[in-house]
């Protein structure tokens, strides 16, 4: 008979709890991205295009 791994039900406990202390922080801040996307802009805006001309030296070939 194979003996428990205790080590392997001990992080599977933590990552559970860890999950659920996530869920909860982020229900209660009602937004599900507000933590990782501080840094980067916001991803419904669309980034604009730019529109710029050829030069002489793109349509010489």
């Amino acid at each position: 008979m194979a003996k428990p791994n205790y080590a392997f039900e001990k992080r599977q406990r933590d990552l559970a709890k860890k999950a659920k202390k996530e869920a909860k922080r982020q229900s209660k801040t009602g937004s599900p991205d507000h933590a990782e996307n501080t840094d980067s802009p916001d991803p419904a805006v669309p980034t604009p295009a730019t529109d710029v001309a050829p030069t002489d030296e793109d349509t010489a070939s």
